[in-house]
């Protein structure tokens, strides 16, 4: 375990960081940040209220934080770094929580191993629905973000401006029940977008915070962690009494 509090794990010849939080047994959540930030960015309300009843991970994504700066950066190689860490421990299946670019690799995941989601938290996620015209602002880094392989945002600015039609298409593929949380017209993303990502998605249902703006979990974070707790509430399967 690092000074900060970090763990790591190998996957494919990366070394990725990660948080754990919270109980010992229980279903587990993987938190995924946006771009530019690390693990530490969901230490607050959420882990504190999920960590009474559930493994809480908080992964630093490739390139990111204390995480390997492998110098790729796709959709697959995040994919594959998410199995490969579920693999690590041991982790079957998983409750995914992610934030913009976050949200994006965990529905990605999710459309390519439905298996081992059990259910998505897509906030603010970009919809990538083909074509982006005109292009997606990018925004800026937090001035104090943490240190994160500067070749990234250049990189996803130009995927986001020019989806591959499977992202969106293949949507419909996803199983786990999902909820997309947009923050509003506050945020800089197209909150129609996000409504129709979650239509598109046989399980999905779109909340929005309103004058959240992109950061829900930061700016409104008892609301966010409301409506998160709330959603695993409703698909917790009921204990079964044997009978005698």
């Amino acid at each position: 375990m690092s000074g900060n509090g970090t763990r790591t794990v190998s996957t494919g010849g990366v070394r990725l960081a990660y948080r754990a939080w919270g109980a010992e047994e229980g279903r587990p959540v993987v938190l995924l940040h946006c771009l530019g930030e690390d693990g530490e960015d969901w230490r607050g309300p959420l882990v504190s209220q999920l960590g009474g009843a559930h493994p809480v991970y908080a992964l630093d994504l490739r390139g990111h934080g204390e995480s390997e700066q492998p110098g790729s950066g796709t959709p697959e190689d995040f994919s594959g770094d998410l199995l490969g860490f579920l693999d690590a421990l041991g982790i079957e299946r998983a409750v995914l929580i992610g934030h913009a670019f976050g949200a994006v690799v965990a529905y990605l995941f999710a459309q390519e191993h439905p298996g081992r989601v059990d259910l998505l938290v897509l906030e603010e996620p970009d919809a990538l629905r083909p074509p982006v015209e005109p292009p997606l602002p990018e925004p800026e880094p937090a001035a104090a973000a943490p240190a994160f392989d500067p070749r990234a945002q250049p990189e996803w600015t130009g995927r986001r401006s020019a989806p591959e039609p499977r992202w969106w298409d293949r949507l419909a593929a996803i199983t786990a029940p999902t909820l997309v949380i947009g923050g509003g017209d506050d945020s800089h993303l197209p909150q129609p977008e996000l409504a129709a990502l979650a239509e598109r998605i046989p399980a999905g249902r779109h909340l929005t915070v309103e004058g959240a703006g992109h950061l829900v979990h930061e700016s409104r974070p008892g609301e966010f962690t409301s409506a998160v707790r709330q959603f695993l509430a409703e698909h917790t399967p009921a204990p079964v009494h044997e009978a005698g």
